[in-house]
């Protein structure tokens, strides 16, 4: 006996009524729209899975570059300096998720070049230590990160600064920053400090607002610089990145002083923000095409329903409920939103496991490109799966299918065995 037979009658019903009827070419008909159901919430399946897919795969190479120059946590003193770091770090080291720590300077300053002046951030840092808790060094396009020695005033800038600025290493620009007011002066205002540096080298993080308003010096000399005794505080690098809001948190308790800290996810807080709002959107619009073919089953259950009155109204005769009949035509919507979710998922998971193989072959074969490098940096489209995201694809494909049988399934119950037959 084959396992079809051991289901209970009202599936068996279902399955059949699934399967194309080859009596009239009505039941083909039904049949037909049936199928396009299926291939209806399984393109919006798939083309979801791929969407958010992509989306993760650009959000994970954003983060990946924002990490290889910010810390994965930073710790501040609130008084703007830390003359104590030395024991802040020892302090930080001693919780297990925290590998390396190192100390560092910033200040806010004007570059200016053949009378062209950008924003800067000046980050000092010790290149030894940095290259624990950053990989800003690994990104470097010409000179070398070492070169910013105590005492040097060189300073290394992001390639945008330097197109900007129009200079290269080797050069020298300005470094502007505000001073106090002047006392006695009639307006009051402050005279900025000027103050000439080397550029030593130029880093290309594939960040914008990295590569056009960072640079970084000696924490020596950007302390001189910024006119403070001691560093604004320490960076940290953990074992795993995505515990640095519970380790900030930890470390919030067990450091003496007071100390403001940070992981990186609050540094670009509204960046991130902007990125779940966008997936939640994207997400929201492309289940409206899966609604939209979840609920061609309505149609679909309606004309089936009619096809079927006859033997609906045999089946109540030889004892059936209608919740059994409700059964029967739930099974068959169900059935088909299970196989067009199966279908979709399968396609879609193939497509994002595959896209760097599958975006490459339609460049070449219809001579387009998607990404520019010289814009986007990347030449590939990214795609990160995840199965979480996967699992709840297809349940809610299936929801939504299970959601379109309910009025069929209740209007097949209502059929009257005496009136369906009148005419038969």
């Amino acid at each position: 006996m084959s396992l079809t037979h051991k289901l209970p009658y009202e599936w068996q019903v279902g399955l059949r009524y699934t399967r194309a009827g080859k009596r009239s070419g009505r039941n083909s008909f039904i049949s037909f729209i049936s199928m396009a159901s299926v291939a209806g919430i399984a393109l919006g399946v798939a083309a979801l899975i791929v969407v958010l897919s992509v989306m993760n795969g650009f959000q994970k190479e954003v983060t990946a570059r924002m990490l290889s120059v910010l810390a994965h946590v930073e710790v501040f003193d609130v008084r703007g300096e830390m003359p104590g770091w030395r024991t802040s770090i020892q302090e930080a080291l001693r919780n297990p998720e925290v590998r390396a720590a190192a100390p560092f300077a910033e200040t806010r300053a004007m570059l200016l070049s053949d009378g062209v002046m950008k924003p800067v951030l000046l980050r000092g840092i010790a290149p030894a230590e940095e290259v624990k808790v950053s990989d800003v060094a690994k990104h470097m396009r010409e000179g070398r990160f070492d070169a910013l020695q105590p005492g040097s005033f060189n300073i290394v800038i992001g390639r945008a600064l330097a197109r900007s600025l129009d200079v290269g290493v080797g050069d020298r620009v300005t470094l502007l920053m505000a001073s106090t007011p002047v006392a006695g002066s009639a307006s009051g205002s402050a005279l900025p400090r000027t103050r000439p540096l080397t550029v030593a080298g130029i880093f290309e993080a594939g960040h914008f607002e990295f590569d056009s308003a960072l640079a970084f010096a000696s924490i020596e000399d950007t302390q001189a610089l910024a006119g403070v005794a001691a560093p604004a505080g320490i960076r940290l690098r953990l074992a795993d990145m995505h515990a640095a809001p519970r380790v900030a948190a930890e470390l919030q308790r067990s450091m003496s002083g007071e100390l403001y800290i940070r992981d990186w996810s609050k540094v670009n807080a509204l960046w991130f923000a902007a990125v779940e709002s966008q997936k939640r959107m994207m997400f929201i619009i492309l289940t409206m095409i899966v609604a939209v073919a979840a609920f061609n089953l309505v149609s679909t259950l309606v004309m089936t329903v009619r096809d079927k009155q006859s033997d609906i109204a045999i089946l109540r005769t030889l004892g059936a409920s209608p919740r059994s009949i409700m059964t029967i035509f739930m099974v068959q919507g169900t059935l088909v939103g299970v196989l067009g979710a199966a279908l979709g998922v399968g396609t879609g998971v193939l497509v994002a496991l595959n896209i760097d193989h599958i975006v490459p072959f339609i460049e070449r074969t219809f001579k387009v490109q998607f990404l520019s490098q010289e814009i986007y940096l990347i030449s590939e489209i990214p795609s990160q799966l995840r199965w979480g995201d996967v699992g709840w694809i297809g349940g809610v494909a299936v929801l939504l299918a299970f959601l379109a049988t309910l009025y069929p399934s209740w209007s097949a119950a209502r059929v009257k065995p005496a009136e369906a037959l009148r005419y038969e």
